[in-house]
């Protein structure tokens, strides 16, 4: 893995988020760090947190606070328009086969287009590998805290 020249180094960033107010402050903090053309899985089991990470990075991405950002668990996919480009918003969770992802326009997306992947792992073999990988752990006792560890897996030339 290299960075690329004045890219921000994510290698490996663990933050300790005590309410779901300070979660959203370091989506907040990766928006504001991420470039067109990013891939961001989000990982995390059921309920970790992954939808409101998604949310508070959206809005900050698009520069909207008060951006409508539903989660998109039934219909797969929401787009939101920004200054940067388009912000495709994926929830796989209901994805029963990899090839699926191709139904949602995969393929259609260009440099501009950032990807959010909630539940990345059910991509399988077309998981992206240029990434940045954002797990969302609870933790034991209290109910709002995380972990959260971002890993930058992003290769550039």
């Amino acid at each position: 893995m290299c960075a690329q020249p004045g890219s921000p180094d994510l290698s490996q960033t663990v933050i300790s988020a005590p309410s779901e107010a300070v979660t959203a402050s370091a989506a907040a903090a990766l928006a504001a760090k991420a470039k067109p053309g990013d891939i961001i899985l989000l990982e995390g089991d059921l309920g970790a947190g992954k939808t409101s990470f998604a949310r508070a990075f959206i809005r900050t991405y698009i520069g909207q606070a008060t951006a409508e950002v539903p989660s998109p668990t039934f219909n797969l996919l929401q787009i939101y328009d920004g200054s940067q480009g388009q912000v495709w918003h994926f929830d796989l969770y209901r994805l029963k086969e990899p090839e699926e992802i191709y139904e949602l326009g995969w393929e259609d997306r260009d440099s501009r287009t950032l990807m959010l992947i909630e539940w990345p792992d059910k991509l399988e073999f077309l998981t992206p590998c240029n990434c940045l990988r954002v797990n969302l752990l609870a933790v034991p006792g209290h109910p709002e805290a995380r972990t959260i560890i971002i890993s930058d897996e992003r290769d550039y030339p």
